[in-house]
Parts: structure tokens; sequence; C-alpha cells
């Protein structure tokens, strides 16, 4: 074997040790739980939001802010950030080395994609709350229509975003599909669990996933409809998201039950956290 072929298994084998440490697990696992309670702060901002509460932004850059404005949540929000960073990493070994125990092989390709994109997901969240920690912002409703305008502008600019709109509706659908199915349960080892516990957790998986995918399927349609009638200045992200499905008939019951269903994913996180498989 060469050197270079050498060095490539050193390197792989120095990953698969590093991913299958203990405490480095234990630290992937506080970033589930920490990923939950953005996810259960987002609930509690969208109820809000459904009952007409002035200033309320069900973000996530507006969970982390009102996690910041808590006793001891500069403290809280570093904890957070350094959760989600090291569940970046444990995403990107899944990626790359991990997720061994997944067969066929065609399938185990296609949840490690899932992990690289989950990844970059966690990695955005990571540094909004460590800006917000060090005392900066999450970032602005000004900055994103600025970058919006920004591409819209490029050539090809409008079927660039809507590439992307369309890239979440087949997101929400894969999520909605996800916890119809239960696809989640897949990912999880539920043998050590109780009978309550595991119930719990597809129980709360079954409501949670749905109800991200509707978040992010409106966001996909504001994005679709930004791109098709060029406006650059239209708000896009899951606040506009969760304030659009409000403005609908019956949106305030809509808007509930998608609050309720985004704390069962909190919650799930909880138990992902608890159960995933390392």
């Amino acid at each position: 074997m060469t050197t270079a072929g050498n060095a490539g298994h050193a390197a792989v084998d120095a990953a698969r040790d590093t991913t299958d440490n203990k405490y480095f697990q234990l630290l992937g696992r506080v970033g589930l739980a920490a990923y939950g309670l953005v996810h259960f702060t987002i609930a509690y901002l969208a109820v809000r939001v459904a009952l007409g509460a002035s200033g309320a932004k069900a973000d996530k850059g507006g969970a982390l802010a009102t996690l910041a404005a808590q006793p001891g949540g500069r403290a809280l929000l570093w904890a957070v950030t350094v959760g989600l960073a090291v569940l970046v990493l444990w995403r990107l070994g899944e990626a790359t080395v991990g997720l061994r125990w997944v067969q066929p092989h065609h399938k185990r390709i296609r949840k490690r994609i899932e992990s690289a994109l989950t990844a970059v997901v966690f990695g955005l969240l990571a540094v909004s709350a460590g800006k917000l920690a060090a005392g900066g912002g999450a970032g602005s409703d000004a900055q994103q229509k600025a970058l919006t305008a920004r591409v819209l502008a490029l050539p090809l600019g409008q079927l660039l975003v809507g590439t992307v709109g369309v890239a979440l509706l087949a997101l929400a659908a894969y999520e909605i599909y996800r916890g119809i199915r239960k696809k989640f349960v897949e990912d999880l080892d539920l043998s050590t669990a109780s009978p309550t516990a595991r119930t719990a957790a597809i129980r709360l998986g079954q409501a949670g996933y749905p109800a991200l995918g509707i978040a992010y399927g409106t966001i996909g349609m504001l994005i679709i409809t930004m791109a098709v009638t060029y406006r650059p200045n239209k708000a896009v992200g899951l606040d506009a998201a969760l304030t659009t499905l409000a403005a609908q008939p019956y949106g305030t019951a809509l808007l509930l039950l998608v609050a309720a269903g985004l704390a069962c994913f909190g919650l799930y996180c909880l138990f992902d956290a608890r159960y995933r498989r390392g």
C-alpha cells in the first residue's frame, strides 16, 4: 500500500476514534438537546404571534434572543453554541465515516448526505448563538433582504432563488413523510427505553416532523413567490412563514397547531439526544 493510502486509512481511523469517543458523543447529545430547546422556544414565540403579541419574532434568531434575555441567558447561549458546534462535528463525522450500521450501502450514502446537510444548519445556528453570546446580533431582516436582493440581481438569480424554494418544498415533503411513516425511528436505539419512553419518543416525532415540514414548506412557497414576482424586499424566513400562516383563514388555530407540533419536535430532540444511535 502506498504512503498516501496509509495516511488516508490513518485519517479515517482517527476520525472514527473521535466520533466514537463517549465524551465527544456526550457533547453531541447536549447539542441535540440545545437544538430542541431552540425549537421549543420558537413554539412559544409562535403562540405569541398567533395571539397577536407585539414584538414576537418566531424565528431561530428570535428564539436565541429570547434565551439571551433570560437570567443567566449569556451562559446558556454559550452552552448552546458549544453543544451545537460539537453537533456539527458529529454530523460531519456521520457524513464521512459514520453510520456504519445502516444497510444497504445506498441507504447509508443517503443518510450521510442528510447528515452533511444538517451539519450546515447546525453550523449556521451555532454561529448565530455564538454572536449573541458574545454580545452581537444574530442577524437582521435587513441583512437577509440585502442578501436576497444581491442574489436576485445575479444572472439567472430568479432561477437560483426559485430552486432554493423548490428544494425547501422537497425538504418539507420529506419531513412530513418522515414523521407520518415514522422513518426517524431508524436513527434511534430504543432497545433500552421503557415502553412509556418509547411511545413518547415516537408520538412526539410523529407530531414534530410534520409541523417542521409545514414551516419549511411555507418558507419555500414564500421564496418561490418572491423569485417569480421579483420582490427582494419580501421577508422569507421562519418568522415570515409563521406570520403568513397566522394571516390565513383560521390562521390562529393553524398556527397554534403548528406551534404545538414544534413544541413536540423540541421535546422529541431530548429523546433523540438520549437514544440516538452512536
